[in-house]
């Protein structure tokens, strides 16, 4: 398990990767005093967990773990601070675990003890997912049959007046469903809601081609067809392509 930890207090530092170190197998792979500069490792490394402060240059801890919770893959997120107004706002963002400043070794040991168990947890789920054939699969509507597809051979979805139009290489299926509920029934690793009337699957981007407004057409491989991202949406798109 990786962390990093995210604090501009060098003694602060020095005691939580102590702990850390004394009380988990989890591996501290980077430390940063700036919040700027944790969000663009983040951007090319990846991190199970970060220790974060909240009152950090540049962005501040908050706004640097809602950036974070937008990431495709999300590593969990554990606050220390001085302050207790901030918490609410930590767990509207889902923080894993708030701990306050200065530190009880018997919290963190706790803090810990739960946050190895979890991710072990969340392993044990992803590797059930993989070794359950059925678990990419989609049951797709044509001619009043349902037919079952690959999620893997669908190339994006649009939302149509009440129905959802969903196309793989060669064949368009109409389903009774809006184009959120369809997006839920796939997998979220692969598949972007990137304007409010389209979804596509990232793996068949062939080009992503600059339009206005600072935002993008995306060019997929084997079809004619361009999908938009939204302005709404440019920002996640980024971070996940990593642009």
């Amino acid at each position: 398990m990786r962390a990093i930890i995210v604090e501009d207090e060098e003694l602060a530092r020095q005691e939580l990767a102590f702990l850390i170190e004394a009380h988990s197998g989890i591996e501290i792979t980077a430390e940063f005093e700036d919040g700027l500069d944790a969000l663009k490792y983040l951007h090319n490394q990846e991190a199970d967990v970060l220790f974060l402060d909240i009152n950090i240059p540049s962005i501040d801890g908050v706004l640097l773990a809602q950036n974070i919770s937008k990431f495709s893959v999300k590593p969990y997120i554990v606050f220390i601070t001085a302050y207790k107004e901030h918490a609410a706002e930590a767990f509207e963002i889902e923080a894993f675990d708030y701990i306050l400043k200065p530190y009880s070794e018997v919290r963190i040991k706790a803090m810990l003890h739960k946050l190895e168990t979890a991710y072990a947890a969340r392993g044990r789920q992803d590797e059930e997912g993989e070794r359950n054939p059925l678990s990419d699969k989609v049951n797709l509507w044509k001619n009043e049959k349902i037919i079952v597809v690959d999620a893997d051979d669908i190339y994006y979805a649009s939302a149509q007046e009440k129905t959802t139009s969903v196309m793989t290489k060669s064949e368009e299926y109409s389903m009774a469903l809006s184009i959120s509920d369809f997006h839920a029934r796939l997998p979220q690793d692969r598949f972007f809601r990137c304007h409010r009337s389209y979804l596509v699957n990232l793996s068949k981007i062939k080009e992503i081609i600059p339009w206005f407004n600072n935002t993008y057409l995306l060019r997929l491989r084997d079809l004619d067809f361009e999908v938009p991202v939204s302005r709404s949406r440019v920002k996640e798109f980024r971070q996940i392509m990593r642009l």
